[in-house]
Protein backbone atom coordinates (compact mmCIF):
# COMPACT_ATOMS: atom_id res chain seq x y z
CA UNK A 1 0.00 0.00 0.00
CA UNK A 2 2.99 2.14 0.52
CA UNK A 3 3.83 2.31 -2.52
CA UNK A 4 0.73 3.48 -4.23
CA UNK A 5 0.45 7.37 -4.73
CA UNK A 6 -3.49 7.66 -3.93
CA UNK A 7 -3.21 5.29 -0.66
CA UNK A 8 -1.79 6.27 2.82
CA UNK A 9 -1.43 3.44 5.95
CA UNK A 10 -3.23 5.30 8.66
CA UNK A 11 -2.17 2.23 11.48
CA UNK A 12 -1.77 -1.75 12.01
CA UNK A 13 -3.53 -2.91 15.00
CA UNK A 14 -1.80 -6.15 16.98
CA UNK A 15 -5.47 -7.26 17.74
CA UNK A 16 -9.36 -6.20 17.19
CA UNK A 17 -9.50 -4.30 20.92
CA UNK A 18 -6.16 -2.01 19.46
CA UNK A 19 -8.15 -1.78 15.83
CA UNK A 20 -11.47 -0.45 18.02
CA UNK A 21 -9.26 2.07 20.04
CA UNK A 22 -7.40 3.56 16.71
CA UNK A 23 -10.63 3.92 14.88
CA UNK A 24 -11.96 5.73 17.23
CA UNK A 25 -8.71 7.80 17.56
CA UNK A 26 -7.58 8.33 13.96
CA UNK A 27 -10.79 6.84 11.50
CA UNK A 28 -9.89 5.88 8.30
CA UNK A 29 -11.80 5.20 5.59
CA UNK A 30 -11.12 1.69 4.83
CA UNK A 31 -10.12 -0.76 6.80
CA UNK A 32 -8.22 -4.36 6.23
CA UNK A 33 -9.89 -6.53 9.08
CA UNK A 34 -8.36 -9.85 9.80
CA UNK A 35 -11.04 -12.12 11.41
CA UNK A 36 -9.47 -13.90 13.41
CA UNK A 37 -7.82 -11.90 16.36
CA UNK A 38 -6.85 -12.29 19.82
CA UNK A 39 -8.10 -10.31 23.08
CA UNK A 40 -11.29 -9.91 20.15
CA UNK A 41 -12.33 -10.85 17.03
CA UNK A 42 -12.58 -9.44 13.54
CA UNK A 43 -16.39 -9.54 13.68
CA UNK A 44 -17.23 -8.06 16.88
CA UNK A 45 -14.19 -5.66 16.09
CA UNK A 46 -16.20 -4.68 12.62
CA UNK A 47 -19.78 -4.23 14.63
CA UNK A 48 -18.28 -2.37 17.26
CA UNK A 49 -16.23 0.10 15.01
CA UNK A 50 -19.19 0.37 12.97
CA UNK A 51 -21.82 1.16 15.35
CA UNK A 52 -19.10 3.63 17.01
CA UNK A 53 -19.30 5.88 14.19
CA UNK A 54 -23.24 5.54 13.92
CA UNK A 55 -23.27 6.91 17.74
CA UNK A 56 -20.65 9.72 16.87
CA UNK A 57 -22.11 10.63 14.23
CA UNK A 58 -19.13 10.27 11.78
CA UNK A 59 -19.31 8.47 8.57
CA UNK A 60 -18.70 4.84 9.23
CA UNK A 61 -15.04 3.10 7.53
CA UNK A 62 -15.01 0.70 5.10
CA UNK A 63 -14.67 -2.61 6.34
CA UNK A 64 -12.94 -5.85 3.77
CA UNK A 65 -12.88 -8.74 6.26
CA UNK A 66 -9.86 -10.89 5.70
CA UNK A 67 -10.18 -14.68 5.90
CA UNK A 68 -8.17 -18.00 5.00
CA UNK A 69 -11.35 -19.81 3.94
CA UNK A 70 -13.89 -19.22 1.10
CA UNK A 71 -16.28 -20.75 3.60
CA UNK A 72 -15.77 -19.12 6.11
CA UNK A 73 -19.10 -18.97 9.03
CA UNK A 74 -16.87 -15.69 10.28
CA UNK A 75 -17.00 -13.81 6.90
CA UNK A 76 -21.15 -14.25 6.63
CA UNK A 77 -21.38 -12.45 10.19
CA UNK A 78 -18.90 -10.10 9.49
CA UNK A 79 -20.96 -8.79 5.99
CA UNK A 80 -24.11 -8.66 8.65
CA UNK A 81 -22.12 -6.52 11.23
CA UNK A 82 -21.36 -4.09 8.18
CA UNK A 83 -18.44 -5.33 6.36
CA UNK A 84 -18.26 -4.51 3.11
CA UNK A 85 -17.00 -7.54 1.41
CA UNK A 86 -14.40 -10.35 2.09
CA UNK A 87 -10.74 -11.17 0.50
CA UNK A 88 -8.70 -14.85 0.80
CA UNK A 89 -5.68 -13.65 2.58
CA UNK A 90 -4.03 -15.40 -0.35
CA UNK A 91 -5.12 -12.28 -2.71
CA UNK A 92 -2.23 -11.46 -4.81
CA UNK A 93 -1.29 -7.74 -3.90
CA UNK A 94 -2.88 -6.21 -7.17
CA UNK A 95 -6.07 -7.66 -6.55
CA UNK A 96 -5.73 -6.56 -2.96
CA UNK A 97 -4.88 -2.96 -4.14
CA UNK A 98 -8.03 -3.16 -6.84
CA UNK A 99 -10.00 -4.23 -4.17
CA UNK A 100 -9.39 -1.26 -1.59
CA UNK A 101 -9.95 1.14 -3.94
CA UNK A 102 -13.43 -0.64 -5.59
CA UNK A 103 -14.77 -0.39 -1.96
CA UNK A 104 -13.58 3.12 -1.43
CA UNK A 105 -15.98 4.06 -4.24
CA UNK A 106 -18.64 2.62 -2.51
CA UNK A 107 -18.81 -0.50 -4.07
CA UNK A 108 -18.55 -4.36 -2.64
CA UNK A 109 -15.88 -6.53 -2.94
CA UNK A 110 -16.01 -10.53 -3.11
CA UNK A 111 -13.07 -13.34 -2.60
CA UNK A 112 -12.91 -15.11 -6.57
CA UNK A 113 -16.11 -17.74 -6.12
CA UNK A 114 -19.55 -17.90 -5.93
CA UNK A 115 -20.94 -15.35 -3.04
CA UNK A 116 -24.05 -17.56 -3.05
CA UNK A 117 -22.53 -20.78 -2.40
CA UNK A 118 -20.90 -19.22 0.82
CA UNK A 119 -24.52 -17.56 1.80
CA UNK A 120 -26.04 -20.58 1.17
CA UNK A 121 -23.62 -22.89 2.97
CA UNK A 122 -24.29 -20.54 6.26
CA UNK A 123 -27.92 -20.72 5.55
CA UNK A 124 -27.94 -24.31 6.20
CA UNK A 125 -27.33 -24.25 9.76
CA UNK A 126 -29.96 -21.83 10.48
CA UNK A 127 -32.94 -23.64 11.95
CA UNK A 128 -35.81 -22.47 9.80
CA UNK A 129 -38.45 -24.81 7.98
CA UNK A 130 -39.03 -22.56 4.41
CA UNK A 131 -39.11 -18.97 3.39
CA UNK A 132 -39.69 -16.96 6.08
CA UNK A 133 -42.04 -13.92 3.74
CA UNK A 134 -42.69 -11.54 6.92
CA UNK A 135 -39.26 -10.63 6.60
CA UNK A 136 -40.34 -8.53 2.96
CA UNK A 137 -43.85 -7.24 5.32
CA UNK A 138 -42.33 -3.47 5.27
CA UNK A 139 -41.65 -3.96 1.07
CA UNK A 140 -44.02 -2.69 -1.24
CA UNK A 141 -44.82 -5.44 -4.31
CA UNK A 142 -42.19 -3.39 -6.57
CA UNK A 143 -39.84 -3.39 -3.83
CA UNK A 144 -40.14 -7.01 -3.37
CA UNK A 145 -39.06 -7.72 -7.24
CA UNK A 146 -36.01 -5.43 -6.90
CA UNK A 147 -35.37 -7.40 -3.59
CA UNK A 148 -35.53 -10.71 -5.40
CA UNK A 149 -33.51 -9.43 -8.54
CA UNK A 150 -30.85 -8.08 -6.26
CA UNK A 151 -30.13 -10.91 -4.18
CA UNK A 152 -29.87 -13.22 -7.17
CA UNK A 153 -26.67 -10.75 -8.08
CA UNK A 154 -28.63 -9.02 -11.05
CA UNK A 155 -26.81 -5.61 -11.69
CA UNK A 156 -29.23 -2.24 -11.36
CA UNK A 157 -29.66 -1.98 -16.04
CA UNK A 158 -30.37 -5.55 -16.12
CA UNK A 159 -33.28 -5.67 -13.22
CA UNK A 160 -33.86 -2.35 -14.92
CA UNK A 161 -34.70 -4.46 -18.02
CA UNK A 162 -36.35 -7.15 -16.14
CA UNK A 163 -39.05 -4.61 -14.91
CA UNK A 164 -39.15 -2.60 -17.87
CA UNK A 165 -38.31 0.52 -16.03
CA UNK A 166 -35.16 2.85 -16.11
CA UNK A 167 -32.22 2.16 -14.03
CA UNK A 168 -33.24 5.76 -12.06
CA UNK A 169 -36.36 3.76 -10.96
CA UNK A 170 -34.59 0.63 -9.65
CA UNK A 171 -32.05 2.64 -7.61
CA UNK A 172 -34.42 4.43 -6.05
CA UNK A 173 -36.04 1.26 -5.22
CA UNK A 174 -32.98 -0.34 -4.19
CA UNK A 175 -32.37 2.53 -1.69
CA UNK A 176 -35.66 1.95 0.31
CA UNK A 177 -35.59 -1.91 0.05
CA UNK A 178 -31.96 -1.40 1.57
CA UNK A 179 -33.67 1.27 4.47
CA UNK A 180 -36.84 -0.55 5.10
CA UNK A 181 -34.40 -3.95 6.05
CA UNK A 182 -32.30 -2.55 7.89
CA UNK A 183 -29.11 -3.44 5.43
CA UNK A 184 -26.58 -1.51 4.37
CA UNK A 185 -25.05 -2.87 1.23
CA UNK A 186 -25.87 -5.40 -1.48
CA UNK A 187 -23.83 -7.84 0.32
CA UNK A 188 -25.65 -7.48 3.39
CA UNK A 189 -29.08 -7.76 1.33
CA UNK A 190 -27.62 -11.21 -0.37
CA UNK A 191 -27.14 -12.43 3.16
CA UNK A 192 -30.61 -11.22 3.94
CA UNK A 193 -32.33 -13.14 1.19
CA UNK A 194 -30.52 -16.67 2.87
CA UNK A 195 -30.72 -15.90 6.59
CA UNK A 196 -34.66 -15.94 5.92
CA UNK A 197 -35.00 -18.88 3.09
CA UNK A 198 -36.18 -16.26 0.62
CA UNK A 199 -33.49 -17.90 -2.28
CA UNK A 200 -33.22 -21.24 -3.24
Amino acid sequence: MESQPDLLMAWEADDGGQAVALAAAQPPEVILMDLRMPVMDGVTATRQIRDAAVRDGVEKPKIIALTTFNRDQAVVEAVQAGASGYLLKSAEPEFLLAAIRTVHSGYSVIAPGSVHDLFQHAARTIPVAGPDLSALEPLSVRERDVFLLAAKGLSNSAMAESLFVSEATVKTHLRSVLTKLGVGTRLQLVSFAYEHRLLG
